[in-house]
């Protein structure tokens, strides 16, 4: 398998039409959810609803029907939590901060052989290792 894999702010930006995501993003997004190669975490529901539990991050409706409008889009996957993935997550190679939600990611995009779309400056400092490929937005 191949693709985009979104990061949570990518996932929220794309939705919410934030201008921080560039052109150049959204077309590779687009290309990807044309060719069903486009994926979100199984960990991102959850970040997304801790942010909103926090208030540091506001939907105009229920953060639960947002999620569900947000996985309903065409061409977007959802990608499993699988043993597989859970333990990768652990073992990643090289040094990573300590955001589980961010190793689960990260593993979640090597297991998947896909790019990540993010600009978290500590996910792409990571991908300069190697370790990672990434599409900056």
């Amino acid at each position: 398998m191949s693709g985009l894999l979104l990061d949570t702010h990518v996932l929220v930006w794309l939705l919410e039409g934030n201008e921080r995501l560039g052109q150049e993003a959204r077309a590779a997004i687009q290309a990807a959810a044309e060719t069903g190669t486009l994926h979100v975490s199984a960990i991102t529901p959850w970040e997304i609803a801790m942010l909103v539990g926090k208030a540091r991050l506001r939907f105009c409706c229920d953060v639960g029907e947002w999620m569900e409008r947000a996985l309903k889009l065409p061409g977007i996957t959802l990608a499993p939590l699988s043993p597989a993935i859970a333990v990768a997550s652990t073992r990643l190679p090289g040094e990573i901060h300590e955001d589980f939600a961010d190793q689960i990611i990260v593993a979640t995009a090597r297991h998947l052989g896909a790019k990540l779309v993010t600009a978290d400056a500590l996910l792409l400092a990571y991908a300069k290792t190697g370790y990672l490929d990434v599409l900056e937005c």
